[in-house]
């Protein structure tokens, strides 16, 4: 068995530095100071041994072990991965030889079974003069110097860059042009000023972030700009879908930064991609992170808060000194952590700050600087940016916000506003936007959509933690306040600990609905058996207070829509949380035939 659980390449910043490299995460050991300290000799003298300059090694401890991170040049990834597990491996051999005597053997048996062809493998050693002879003939064959040349000429350039196994494209969007790796121009031959940049913004954070994009899309998209969006939903350019599907990692942001047509750029960058392999994008003229809820614990080293601050932060390397980074005054975490971000990336980064009070102390002290902030003052959005205050409209009579009862989409459109502005984005052109963004619920499909069906209100949304509930119950709790009884759904992906499957119960339970019906997420099991997450979620609740003939089971989302709207009457309300696309394009296709009966 090898001492390590995971090995992975990282394709761009990520949670370690603001560079490629490779990480990977001890298992079956503790990583005691003295083999952190064999682990990084032998890193930095396979690195000089390479000519791998620049970037510090990082050991990262959490919960169920160690990160060992090493940067490494973009074109010999796999390379840093073997450095990393030989430097690993070598150190535990050397603390302890009888227990780790058969390292090498089980290195190579998970090479071979690796190996698209086994024959090239090139056995993996220890001892460490035959490792770096072999290290040395792995990277002369992974070794790509006019793809190192290219990137270093548009890093010179300020010139972003999209890279993948098969194609790097220079530039973005309609100002970019995209090659296969294997046939690079060299240095020389490009037409460099054909290449440019396009407005950019990358969106980060544990809630709102789909609904986000989806404002700065129609913000950039009214100004006039052809605008490419990935999301949880797919691809886009404007209103043409691309690509469906779960589209908020590497993948989605390549597809976006090389699309022909576009002339703007909106990124959704979800956690689990950023962890596994980095951001696709290189640079950002502004990123926004929307706030920091529990979620996700548990998954590549992140067990807290603090943690999951710094993996949605690592979007600010991406930004350039003349760009912005938005960030919510309301959430300690991120109030917290902005003032590390200095020292993580060596430089000063230019902030605009949110909160739900224009008043708010960070703000205040914001603005007398120079700084650009986003507030709710007197029951209006306002914006001061370069100085200049702008009125972006009454909050109650702005479609998001339900009358002004969703606080959450509030903060989504100050934030919004912010990036928006910071992309060149005129503040009565967003005020326009933001006037009439959610009256159709195309405009943010999944995403506090409401409807009325026989005098029933519905809202179909994506909720899927503690906040994210809490804020769609408190909208529903105010519509059903004129009407009568409360219903809802409640299901949760398989990749989330007890401890969250409880929390969502118990946010649920407190407010007292009327119904709860608990659904198997069966697009979502990612390992659980059929019937566990919702028998954990049903226990959770009966355990909070709630009635067990008021809890029924379903085994499907859409028959858990069913269960509700058979169970609702005139003046009830049905807050559902559907996370399956296929399951919310069947839901909506049956409230569609509903409505028409």
């Amino acid at each position: 068995m090898l001492p390590f659980e995971d090995s992975r390449r990282l394709t761009g910043g990520n949670l370690f530095f603001a560079s490629t490299g490779a990480v990977l995460e001890t298992a079956g050991v503790e990583a005691v100071a003295p083999l952190l300290e064999g682990w990084r000799t032998r890193v930095a003298r396979a690195r000089r041994h390479l000519g791998w300059v620049g970037g510090a090694l990082v050991a990262r401890s959490h919960a169920s072990g160690t990160s060992l991170a090493i940067p490494a040049p973009c074109d010999v990834l796999f390379v840093a991965t073997e450095v990393n597990e030989w430097a690993w491996c070598a150190t535990l051999l050397e603390h302890d030889a009888p227990r780790y005597a058969g390292l090498e053997a089980a290195l190579l048996a998970a090479a071979l079974e690796d190996a698209a062809e086994p024959a090239l493998v090139i056995a993996p050693v220890l001892e460490e003069r035959a490792a770096l002879e072999r290290f040395g003939r792995l990277a002369a064959r992974e070794a790509r110097p006019r793809l190192t040349g290219l990137v270093a000429a548009a890093n010179a350039r300020a010139l972003p860059h999209t890279l993948d196994e098969e194609l790097l494209t220079l530039g973005a969007g309609y100002r970019s042009r995209s090659f296969a790796v294997g046939e690079l121009p060299g240095v020389g031959h490009l037409d460099w000023a054909a290449l440019g940049d396009i407005p950019t913004a990358i969106v980060t954070g544990s809630n709102g972030k789909t609904t986000s994009v989806r404002l700065l899309a129609a913000c950039a998209r009214a100004h006039g700009w052809p605008t490419a969006f990935n999301c949880t939903d797919g691809v886009f350019l404007d209103e043409e879908p691309l690509a469906s599907g779960d589209y908020s990692g590497p993948a989605g942001a390549r597809q976006v930064l090389r699309e022909a047509r576009a002339h703007a750029a909106i990124l959704e960058t979800a956690r689990g991609g950023i962890l596994r392999r980095g951001i696709a994008a290189s640079r950002a003229r502004v990123a926004l992170v929307t706030n920091v809820s529990a979620d996700h614990f548990g998954e590549y080293g992140i067990d807290d808060l603090e943690g999951l601050a710094d993996v949605k932060l690592s979007v600010a390397g991406l930004v350039p000194p003349d760009g912005l980074l938005v960030l919510n005054a309301d959430d300690p975490v991120l109030l917290a952590r902005a003032g590390m971000l200095a020292a993580r990336f060596g430089r000063a980064l230019p902030l605009g700050w949110f909160a739900l009070d224009w008043d708010h102390p960070t703000l205040i002290e914001h603005r007398a600087r120079g700084g650009a902030t986003a507030g709710v003052d007197g029951g209006r959005l306002r914006m001061s940016l370069d100085g200049t205050s702008s009125d972006l409209g009454a909050v109650a009579t702005l479609p998001l916000t339900v009358g002004g009862s969703a606080a959450y989409n509030v903060a989504n459109l100050l934030g919004a506003a912010l990036a928006a502005a910071a992309l060149g984005i005129r503040p009565g052109l967003i005020a326009a936007v933001f006037s009439r963004f959610g009256t159709d619920p195309t405009d943010n499909p999944g995403r506090l959509m409401r409807f009325e069906i026989g005098g029933v209100g519905l809202i179909v949304d994506y909720a899927h933690n503690p906040e994210g509930l809490r804020g769609l119950l408190t909208v529903a709790r105010h519509l059903s306040a004129r009407h009568g009884r409360l219903g809802l759904l409640l299901g949760h992906a398989g990749n989330r600990q007890d401890a969250d499957l409880v929390a969502v119960a118990r946010v649920a339970a407190a407010f007292a609905p009327d119904l709860i019906v608990v659904k198997e997420d069966e697009a979502h099991l990612r390992g659980r058996a059929p019937g566990e997450i919702p028998a954990i979620i049903r226990r959770a609740l009966i355990e909070s207070g709630m009635p067990a003939e008021s809890i029924p089971l379903a085994t499907n989302e859409l028959e858990a829509v069913r269960i509700a709207l058979e169970w609702a009457r005139p003046g009830d309300v049905l807050a559902l949380p559907v996370h399956s696309s296929a399951a919310r394009a069947a839901v909506l296709e049956l409230l569609r035939a509903r409505a028409a009966r």
